[in-house]
């Protein structure tokens, strides 16, 4: 898969994204001119950091296939590191992460073959039973539950969840789907991937933009404010509607669904994003820290960008893969 196979829905998506971050950049321009008394620091970091994370992303979408899954293994091995840096981890627990980090690899090649059934069980089951038999051999049983659950929790996190994204690629049309797509074109029902791809990934960072607008502009009533005092019920409420609203109306034309399965897509990457941001804040939280980090200015660490992603691209990918693969 290269520039050559991309269709052309998905080279006007990408337009469409440098379209309208090239209009966010203005607006927050023209704000920093027209309003010189506030402080626009943050938002102007944030979105040199949507231009970065935009162009990596799309420009990764035009390597070929293995490029694009080396990449995305990257991105698991770096909030794999930011997690593992974050959570306090014994001495002795140095031997397990090197496993753990090893699996990275292992778990994208399964994808590269398209080996579906050691990808789904590779890290929950086979990399579940190594890291407690590994920990034994490390001879020291104080905090043994609590490392073996850490490391596994992480991997199945940043790892095994953010591989769905990765495996959409891999997903081939089958002759008789459990349910009849609405097949955009001949070029998308070829190759579905990368359009798949590109409505997980902007649908749930859209969800989250969503999320905090609404939530900012008519947010009243928390829903968790001792895990994140920031999410509010009209702000859950009005994502879940704007993004149902935008997967209904780009589904058809950008994959294989139709309205009414386009905007159930929708509903399940605006509920589970919520939930998937709501779950990496209950860890800062419990460690005390704001930001998982500071690789990314403005947004702080790769765990705070892709903390709903975790949720989402399971949940995606295993709605796509049972009504039509």
């Amino acid at each position: 898969m290269h520039i050559d196979h991309l269709t052309t829905e998905v080279r006007w998506a990408l337009g469409g994204i440098l379209l309208l971050l090239a209009i966010s950049s203005t607006v927050i321009f023209v704000l920093c001119k027209t309003q010189p008394e506030r402080d626009h620091t943050e938002l102007a970091l944030r979105m040199r950091t949507w231009w970065v994370i935009a162009g990596l992303f799309g420009f990764s979408l035009v390597l070929p296939r293995w490029g694009l899954l080396v990449f995305l293994g990257f991105v698991s091995f770096l909030a794999l590191k930011e997690y593992l840096s974050l959570i306090p981890t014994r001495r002795a627990d140095r031997r397990v992460l090197f496993w753990a980090y090893l699996s990275i690899p292992i778990q994208y090649y399964w994808v590269h073959l398209n080996w579906y059934g050691m990808f789904i069980i590779f890290i929950p089951v086979y990399m579940f039973l190594l890291i407690p038999t590994r920990l034994v051999f490390t001879g020291q049983t104080e905090g043994f539950l609590r490392s073996a659950g850490v490391v596994h929790w992480g991997l199945m996190t940043t790892v095994f969840s953010l591989s769905h994204a990765a495996y959409l690629l891999s997903l081939q049309p089958v002759q008789t789907p459990r349910i009849a797509p609405a097949w955009p074109t001949i070029a998308s029902a070829a190759v579905p991937g990368p359009g798949l791809l590109i409505f997980l990934v902007v649908l749930t960072q859209f969800n989250d933009v969503a999320q905090f607008v609404w939530g900012k502009s008519f947010g009243r009533k928390k829903i968790a404010p001792h895990v994140s005092p920031g999410k509010t019920i009209a702000g859950f409420a009005g994502g879940v509607v704007t993004t149902v609203a935008l997967s209904a109306l780009i589904g058809p034309w950008l994959t294989l669904m139709d309205v009414a399965r386009g905007a159930l897509a929708g509903l399940i990457i605006a509920v589970s994003g919520f939930l998937g941001d709501l779950s990496i804040s209950a860890i800062k939280r419990d460690l005390g820290v704001k930001d998982s980090g500071s690789t990314l200015p403005g947004h702080g660490g790769i765990l705070d960008r892709v903390d709903s992603l975790t949720y989402t691209a399971p949940l995606f990918f295993h709605y796509i893969h049972y009504c039509y693969f």
